[in-house]
């Protein structure tokens, strides 16, 4: 019962949002279906007429309805950006299949008698088409739109991947902060709007046959205004435009700290850290969620706003490792500690800008700077044990993870596997917490935040002072999860808004108040 209520008390938290997300995965979906309707049955009346080419074209399009859709999805970044563009086009191409493969069996499928009878009536071929073929295969043909529909409510949540919004915004915050109530938020409106437009293109199916070419003039115009919807949020919003990415968004020191704090209510779009830097650098997005020590954040020239209210506690990083494992390995400790103090603000920078900007592979980075400070040395037999590292999906993971197995493999006579790219804070640290990892790079007021969730009262009393938070997250993760935090490495990666550099001294905005009163008052 008290799930239930939760559930509903964040949907009328979040009603506004889920409104703006409900109009703009319905305007994805028939923007699309449109194109589909448009190119495809034109493409399935000709293949009736050139029976050659039916199988390339019918084959064609089954070709393209088997990529995966996060992979389709991501072949078009490179071609279209990000952004409505990318996801109206590959949500187009898996609604084409459907539309063509039904307008040409419609049609193959009027009884020839009829046809023959048209044609004795002096009919045209186009006459023909238009008075006897299509109001007979459109059942048919509707069957098709509707699959088309169907098919594409469910993959558009997969636009939001590449910000261009909708439903899938909910659900990858959801996955990203292990919240329950965020994915339901969702997954549940999706499937409505499934079950709803279904019913309604199912209805127009059973109309007379002599109403189906009204029902073929009028579709177009339905599609368009249903397409029109995607407008509507942007109408209605800010004139800037965020980008935050999913665990941001339900964070205490993101996007509800921000409202809460700042009073800050602008139109955002939740966005993978992928694809974030690039696209405030295309001017795509006017703000992004950023870190401090991101290499992007330099290679893009964007600044960062100052935190004048203190949202966003220090964020020192530290190994996190569960007390079991350090009592079965004592030599794993001050090994660990050997990367303590080396990593400076300016020098994770330079990490992160060769992962992330130049695309180098995370272990030869980490090599290199072992081989920098004089700790590198080459992997002893590994015959003692496995130790299993974690990582978020972000850059500054992939690195410390790497950096720590080198520091293990060379130092003990223990055996690393890391298991990267774990999502969000939740979810890598319920895997540390199941026993299917040993230890992760975490950060000082992220524990603070969203593992412990200290009161507010404490967080005040601590905030501004790194060694308090560190000694406040230290001893609650030893008593609750008898998990221990290890020296920390030495840089302070906080979150961070930033905006392009000439865009913040345009608009004056210097720090996050600032940003708040030109939304607000502009």
């Amino acid at each position: 019962m008290e799930t239930v209520e939760s559930f509903f008390g964040f949907l009328r938290q979040e009603s506004g949002k889920l409104l703006e997300q409900t109009l703009t995965h319905t305007g994805l979906t028939f923007i699309s279906v449109l194109l589909a309707v448009m190119i495809g049955v034109p493409l399935g009346i000709a293949i009736t007429r050139r029976k050659k080419m039916a199988s390339l074209v019918l084959g064609v399009a089954g070709i393209l309805q088997t990529i995966p859709s996060i992979a389709l999805l991501g072949f078009m970044i490179p071609l279209l950006g990000i952004g409505p563009k990318p996801a109206i086009v590959a949500l187009f191409l898996y609604a084409l299949l459907p539309v063509i493969r039904n307008t040409h069996t419609g049609i193959l499928g009027v009884d020839a008698s009829v046809t023959e009878a048209a044609r004795g009536m002096g009919m045209s071929n186009w006459q023909m088409l238009c008075r006897v073929q299509l109001p007979l295969a459109m059942p048919v043909i509707l069957a098709g739109i509707r699959t088309a529909t169907v098919i594409n409510v469910g993959v558009a949540t997969l636009a939001a991947y590449i910000a261009a919004g909708g439903l899938g915004e909910f659900i990858f915050g959801g996955i990203a902060l292990n919240n329950s109530n965020m994915i339901l938020a969702g997954a549940i409106p999706a499937a409505l709007l499934a079950i709803l437009f279904d019913s309604l293109i199912s209805l127009l199916q059973r109309i007379n046959i002599k109403r189906s070419r009204r029902i073929l003039l009028a579709m177009p115009v339905l599609l368009l205004g249903l397409s029109s919807f995607y407008l509507l949020p942007a109408a209605y919003s800010s004139r800037l435009l965020a980008g935050f990415t999913p665990e941001f968004m339900g964070r205490k020191d993101g996007d509800i700290g921000l409202k809460k704090v700042y009073g800050l209510h602008m139109r955002t779009l939740v966005i993978s850290d992928m694809i974030m830097y690039k696209a405030a650098y295309e001017k795509k997005l006017d703000v992004i969620s950023g870190s401090s020590t991101d290499g992007r954040g330099k290679a893009f020239d964007l600044v960062v706003l100052e935190d004048d209210k203190h949202i966003f506690p220090p964020y020192y990083a530290a190994p996190v490792v569960r007390t079991k494992v350090l009592e079965k390995y004592p030599e794993l400790e001050p090994v660990l500690n050997k990367l303590s103090g080396t990593i400076n603000d300016s020098i994770m920078t330079e990490l992160n800008y060769r992962v992330d900007y130049l695309k180098q592979d995370p272990a030869r980075v980490a090599r290199d700077f072992l081989l920098s400070i004089g700790l590198w040395k080459p992997a002893a037999s590994g015959a003692k044990g496995t130790v299993r590292i974690g990582s978020k999906i972000f850059g500054d993971g992939y690195i410390l993870a790497n950096l720590y197995k080198m520091l293990i493999e060379g130092y003990t006579d223990l055996s690393v596997v890391t298991k990267t790219g774990l999502g969000g804070t939740k979810i890598v640290f319920n895997a540390l917490i199941n026993d299917q990892i040993d230890m992760y790079p975490e950060y000082t007021g992220t524990g603070l935040l969203v593992i412990l969730q200290a009161p507010q009262p404490a967080i005040d009393s601590i905030i501004s002072d790194k060694e308090k938070v560190y000694n406040y997250v230290s001893d609650g993760f030893l008593k609750q999860y008898q998990i221990k935090w290890l020296k920390p490495i030495g840089f302070n990666n906080t979150y961070a808004l930033m905006m392009r550099r000439e865009q913040a001294s345009r608009l004056r905005i210097h720090n996050i108040s600032a940003l708040r009163d030109y939304v607000n008052h502009k």
